[in-house]
């Protein structure tokens, strides 16, 4: 394990006490304009997100219906009532999105997915993957470690390779990523509003924005936001 990472780690709670849950559920809530480009409603409610730690799989309810959750799994998402009867359901959900470009309609499958391996990252971040220290960042006058983390070929998430930016207390500044299921958009999300969940701490605010070609964010294109409260690991 890098110095770096080591530190990162113990910033956040620490290995150990990461190893002792297997699920964190959450209350968000969702905005940003990617979801209007894809011919989508978005709108402020609140809603119950679970992800399991140890395994790529996630969950959140309501979906479409007051009595409708959603179930991700890299080979499979669902739509299925509360009590288990299923309403829609695609195996192989990243295929049904080749050749998809920005403006690209969405049907509710398409959301669902993106929900589930987004906001499983975000929640597992930065116990997940292997990491190497890249180039730092600077930001105005702070200077920001960078770790670069490459995600498995059977993990879904937003690209393989990913870039996490670090303050000097080790906090989580910065996430970039290229969005490969709308066509490969660059993205810049920043994170900030730390809580701490059960000695776990983590940023409760993120805005992701269209990244330019300097590599900086541009924050008059909000793609999504998430606010995350009433976090509680299991």
């Amino acid at each position: 394990m890098s110095t770096l990472l080591g530190q990162v780690l113990e910033a956040h709670g620490g290995l150990e006490r990461w190893r002792r849950h297997s699920k964190v559920e959450a209350t968000i809530v969702t905005g940003g304009g990617l979801f209007p480009l894809k011919g989508l409603m978005q709108d402020r409610n609140p809603r119950r997100m679970t992800v399991w730690l140890h395994e790529e799989r996630s969950s959140i309810t309501p979906f479409g219906a007051s009595d409708q959750r959603t179930m991700f799994t890299p080979d499979r998402i669902a739509i299925e009532k509360l009590d288990g009867a299923l309403v829609a359901e695609r195996y192989a959900p990243r295929d049904s999105f080749a050749g998809h470009q920005m403006h690209t309609p969405w049907d509710p499958l398409h959301r669902a997915y993106f929900n589930g391996e987004a906001v499983w990252t975000y929640l597992t971040t930065p116990f997940l993957v292997r990491v190497e220290e890249t180039d730092a960042w600077r930001d105005g006058a702070e200077p920001w470690r960078v770790l670069r983390a490459y995600f498995p070929g059977w993990m879904e998430t937003h690209c393989a390779v990913q870039d996490f930016f670090f303050g000097e207390d080790m906090m989580l500044r910065r996430h970039d990523y290229s969005v490969n299921i709308a066509g490969g958009l660059p993205a810049a999300q920043l994170t900030f509003g730390y809580i701490e969940a059960d000695g776990i701490r983590l940023p409760s605010i993120r805005r992701a924005y269209a990244r330019g070609p300097d590599r900086r964010p541009i924050t008059d294109m909000l793609l999504v936001s998430i606010d995350f409260s009433e976090v509680a690991f299991r």
